[in-house]
């Protein structure tokens, strides 16, 4: 077996991803059913906010779920095309000896396994925190909503995204190894080779290595973006709930957004530094300090790290302002008007920046055991 089980647990990310979209949308969604069962015992006086706890749950659901599942996606493609390069030989002799793509690709179903992983624990999860959320989103003049289980919720929470993704994986894995045995084999991607465009003027050397690193790597610039949107937007919002939910809201949503921050720039940095190893041999044997080279490979990250942060600031801001101003408008309740707090917003960024600079030095540490033995023995 070419793909192993181990292979398929290994992928952290996606499990962690899986979790959380699954924990949010499981007691929020069981408890839209579990409300509409008890429709017809709702005070007059309680409609408008009844039907806003509805909104809001279908609401957070699909926006937390579609954005974390295609977060998903694209991890998903990103482990498969770095399986595939770091085991392009031993595919490339598979190929050669008769195995064909359909039959390769389908050993990929195991990276679903992490799909179902972080699903089963992210709906045992939200379905052991529903007594708390149905105490919150509940008010005066509404009856008392007992808990059920929901097995459609099951099926679509944890069988249907374990075999949807799995089939994902599949295809991904089959487009991928749609290349000769011997380009394979060889370590190399087909195509055109790209020749260098003359330059006008010259570019220092690192500054140089630094652009070419951000281009040569653009699927981590997603990665390192998506962890600096989710600091900066449920950094700040978990600040706001304790104004517009309860202060427990505030910390799930807090420790959601840390674990999703610090999976994705964990995993890209890690990504960085493995596939930059031969380059920081390279700058070491030309006599380049290891804070150079991570300088020149991790630094120039910081650019889409702070746009991701902007980006998650806008979109926090947008988010409280549409449920407040359209999900809650007309209940009668004491609801304060959302501003954006700027002195929360300096603390987050001020957060963020130091734990950001802290991540930079300490995988630029970690390139220290960066041996220039590697390239020789290559």
């Amino acid at each position: 077996m070419t793909v192993s089980l181990k292979d398929g647990a290994r992928l952290f990310g996606v499990a962690v991803m899986c979790g959380c979209a699954v924990f949010v949308c499981t007691f929020f969604l069981n408890f839209y059913l579990d409300a509409l069962a008890v429709k017809d015992e709702v005070e007059e006086s309680a409609l408008s906010l009844y039907r806003a706890q509805l909104l809001t749950a279908k609401f957070v659901c699909i926006i937390s779920g579609s954005v974390l599942a295609a977060v998903t996606l694209v991890l998903i493609v990103f482990y498969v095309r770095l399986y595939i390069d770091a085991h392009s030989k031993q595919l490339g002799l598979m190929k050669a000896l008769g195995y064909g793509n359909g039959k390769l690709a389908l050993e990929f179903w195991v990276f679903g396994l992490s799909v179902f992983l972080g699903a089963t624990i992210g709906f045992g999860a939200g379905y052991a925190v529903c007594p708390l959320i149905y105490d919150q989103m509940g008010g005066e003049g509404f009856p008392g909503i007992p808990i059920r289980f929901h097995a459609e919720l099951l099926a679509c929470f944890v069988v249907l995204p374990t075999v949807v993704f799995s089939a994902f994986s599949i295809l991904s894995a089959y487009l991928r190894l749609r290349r000769s045995a011997l380009t394979l084999i060889r370590d190399r991607s087909e195509g055109k080779p790209v020749k260098a465009k003359p330059r006008s003027r010259k570019i220092p050397f690192l500054l140089d290595l630094t652009l070419t690193t951000l281009k040569s790597k653009k699927s981590l610039l997603f990665f390192i973006a998506f962890a600096s949107f989710c600091f900066a937007s449920m950094l700040q919002m978990s600040v706001s709930m304790k104004d517009y939910s309860s202060i427990s809201m505030g910390a799930m949503i807090f420790g959601i957004g840390i674990v999703l921050s610090v999976t994705a720039l964990v995993l890209a940095f890690t990504s960085l530094v493995r596939a930059n190893e031969r380059t920081v041999s390279v700058m070491k044997a030309f006599g380049y300090s290891f804070w150079q080279c991570g300088q020149c490979i991790l630094g120039g990250y910081r650019i889409p790290a702070y746009c991701g942060f902007a980006l998650g600031t806008v979109y926090q801001y947008g988010l409280l302002r549409l449920m407040l101003d359209v999900v809650f408008n007309g209940v009668n309740q004491d609801v304060p008007v959302y501003q954006f707090d700027v002195a929360v917003f300096f603390i987050v960024l001020a957060c963020f920046a130091f734990l950001f600079e802290l991540a930079v030095s300490g995988f630029t540490v970690q390139m220290r055991k960066t041996s220039v033995r590697k390239l020789t023995a290559e």
